[in-house]
């Protein structure tokens, strides 16, 4: 948590809205997630916060990387490739995989030279990787429980169980190589069962994809879908690792190649978004506030995360239940409908919110002339 007096400091050096990332608590999540996952490697997701300075901080605690884009490969490939690493894997430590598993042939054809690890989930991906990518290692994405997840992906993505070794069985026959087994339980997974239950359904088909000589498959991702605490009612990631632990050592032999995708969890609390009130009005009976910040620019999250970010003032007072709304002209630029803030706060006062490092800057517009905030890096090392 970035202290107040240093969120005013830095407003009144480099004006609002801002963006303050920082890099000491980037540093803390990862160690936490590799402290209590310790077989896993975390290849982070990178739609979850495209900065390059947090991929090399990221890169720098040992992490690898999850991309979607051609644009996110060749960002994490510029911004790592002249980095040392403060450890290395003899695994597939400098690989990034390409988690996205429906692909054009272009990309396809820009990721071949790198011989990249890539997710495909059905028969007509294999044609196009055949095609355009025969250098890609293969890992097949396959559906499972969503259930209780903030944001379902199992509509979308993955193909069914009953079809996994045969889809294996296609990519082989195609000349190429199977290298593993991937799932993504839904982002924001608060529902731990929805992890029991794909390790389950993974280990049943890796039984059955060695049994019928697919030896070379043998890399289990868990994706991502790691619970952040926005709130109390969110369990603490321990006991989601405890669990999982358990599953790893009761379902996989030891020298299973694990690896997850987290994004937000790497990143949701690394960030804090300073805002200046520019309007103040009365509208049915209810104070509004405006800011110069909204669902266009930091607070997207509102829109396409489906996560709620409350805005706390710099200083204390009598509260009522307040409407916020963004700078642009489009009623959808509507940060909250509830929040509890100081009914006499005035223009030019600064608000601040917490935990908004994830999927928020990130899809940032210009909308309405409106430009992105400006973004603040801290205890960069």
């Amino acid at each position: 948590m970035v202290a107040q007096k240093l969120l005013k400091r830095l407003a009144q050096e480099h004006g609002t809205p801002l963006f303050v990332v920082d890099h000491a608590e980037l540093r803390r999540n990862y160690r936490l997630f590799k402290r209590h996952l310790p077989r896993v490697q975390a290849y982070y997701a990178v739609k979850a916060n495209a900065d390059p300075a947090i991929i090399r901080t990221i890169y720098q605690e040992g992490g690898s990387f999850d991309v979607a884009s051609i644009p996110e490969f060749m960002l994490v490939h510029e911004n790592i490739k002249d980095l040392p690493a403060k450890a290395r894997q003899d695994f597939i430590w400098d690989k990034i995989i390409y988690a996205n598993p429906i692909k054009t042939p272009t990309a396809l054809e820009q990721l071949n030279p790198y011989k990249p690890l890539v997710t495909y989930d059905n028969l007509e991906e294999i044609h196009k990787i055949k095609r355009h990518a025969p250098q890609a290692g293969l890992v097949l994405r396959v559906q499972v429980p969503n259930t209780g997840s903030v944001v379902e992906l199992s509509s979308k993505f993955g193909a069914p169980a009953g079809e996994a070794v045969d889809l294996i069985a296609a990519a082989y026959e195609a000349d190429l190589t199977v290298e593993g087994l991937s799932f993504h339980v839904g982002s924001q997974c608060t529902n731990f069962t929805n992890y029991i239950q794909a390790l389950q359904l993974m280990a049943n088909i890796f039984r059955e994809a060695w049994d019928r000589g697919y030896h070379e498959t043998k890399i289990l991702d868990i994706g991502g879908g790691f619970p952040v605490a926005y709130d109390r009612h969110v369990k603490p990631f321990s006991r989601l690792a405890k669990m999982l632990n358990a599953e790893f050592n009761r379902l996989f032999p030891a020298d299973m190649e694990i690896l997850a995708e987290p994004g937000r969890f790497l990143v949701a609390t690394a960030a804090t978004a300073v805002s200046e009130i520019v309007g103040k009005s009365v509208r049915d009976g209810k104070l509004c506030y405006y800011i110069n910040d909204g669902v266009y620019h930091t607070f997207s999250g509102v829109i396409f995360d489906h996560i709620q970010y409350h805005l706390k003032a710099f200083r204390s007072g009598p509260t009522q239940i307040c409407s916020v709304f963004g700078p642009t002209c489009d009623a959808l630029d509507t940060v909250s409908l509830a929040e509890e803030l100081p009914e006499d706060l005035e223009l030019g006062e600064l608000l601040y919110s917490e935990n908004i490092g994830a999927y928020s800057h990130a899809s940032s517009t210009h909308f309405n002339g409106f430009p992105p905030a400006k973004v603040v890096h801290i205890n960069q090392e």
